[in-house]
């Protein structure tokens, strides 16, 4: 027996890194002192741009929104699904994405499935001004069976101390504004497929009237990065905090920056929610509570300003007054919803 023979073809996965040295290299810039391939990727710090720098790092994968795109057959989207997804995890703490690593793990090297999946990570590195300087493919025959494959990224951005978020900035009368989706982004897919495949029996290609489009371009559009929406807002005093909305929705990761002693009232009228998430809701009989635990409901980033700071906000984000932030009474949610 040989490698190959028991599953693993070492010459295909060398192939698949030389189909991506030249994608790749279009996300470098001048700190970016290795080449695709190395053990590990060198990256300078300028340290004439940053006075106080401090590196914020964070995993984070695409879920199961996997699974909708390997029957669709579409795989660039979910790459830039990734990028955008840790990019804005770091974005929250007021950073800005230096370097991106990735991770695809397969039951079997598939040439094109890897170059369609790191074009769209490159392509979001791009758009984020951020170097994507290596990863891992690694195949694992009975870990991941037939068209299988996981996806993981991990990315490094850079803050100054001073501008770090929240950074006990929230304070009460501050308002919530709430940036809107492009989708479920990359949260939610267990429940909305169960409801979309099982519950109602519908192929990715089936078209759905109530939202003019195919389950394909409802479920797999792209989550969006909010770096360059916010990025002239981060050194705004009057920005207090940032919670990108994941899993959990929005109690789950608005709670997660209000400090002891406050709590966010949330006015977000179900008439507001995208039809999206209001098909699925009714589609599967979800309460109105395990909605906003398992979906973004329309709300992907939550900005909490200072009140002067809200009209120019909203302006230029496309943003919405959605509640504000008061002292906490006795038994009060850290997040409450008000009709």
């Amino acid at each position: 027996m040989n490698y190959k023979q028991s599953g693993v073809n070492v010459e295909a996965g060398e192939q698949a890194v030389k189909d991506i040295k030249d994608l790749v290299r279009k996300s470098y810039n001048k700190n970016v002192l290795s080449e695709l391939g190395s053990f590990g990727g060198l990256y300078a710090l300028d340290l004439e741009r940053h006075q106080n720098p401090v590196l914020v790092s964070s995993t984070d994968g695409v879920g199961t929104k996997l699974l909708v795109a390997i029957k669709a057959g579409i795989y660039d989207t979910v790459g830039q699904d990734l990028v955008n997804h840790c990019v804005n995890d770091i974005l929250v703490q007021g950073a800005h994405p230096l370097f991106f690593l990735d991770y695809i793990g397969l039951a079997k090297m598939d040439r094109e499935i890897v170059y369609q999946i790191i074009k769209g990570m490159t392509q979001a590195c791009i758009e984020n001004d951020c170097a994507l300087i290596g990863g891992e493919m690694a195949e694992m025959p009975g870990i991941y069976h037939k068209d299988d494959f996981d996806l993981v990224g991990t990315i490094v951005g850079v803050v100054e101390r001073h501008l770090i978020l929240p950074g006990n900035r929230v304070r009460e009368h501050d308002v919530l504004i709430g940036i809107p989706s492009t989708g479920l982004h990359t949260n939610g897919y267990s429940l909305a497929r169960a409801i979309v495949f099982d519950k109602l029996g519908l192929a990715v290609d089936a078209y759905v009237p109530e939202l003019q489009c195919t389950v394909a371009e409802a479920l797999l559009s792209i989550h969006k990065s909010y770096l360059q929406e916010l990025k002239p807002f981060l050194e705004d005093e009057a920005l207090h905090g940032l919670a990108h909305i994941t899993g959990g929705g929005i109690p789950g990761n608005l709670k997660r920056i209000i400090p002891e002693g406050l709590c966010a009232y949330v006015s977000y009228p179900g008439s507001e929610i995208p039809p999206l998430f209001q098909w699925l809701q009714a589609s599967g009989g979800i309460s109105d509570d395990e909605m906003r635990k398992a979906f973004n409901l329309g709300v992907g980033m939550i900005a909490i300003v200072d009140e002067s700071l809200s009209e120019r906000l909203i302006k230029e984000t496309g943003g919405f007054m959605m509640g504000e932030i008061v002292c906490a009474r006795d038994n009060d949610p850290l997040v409450h919803f008000i009709s």
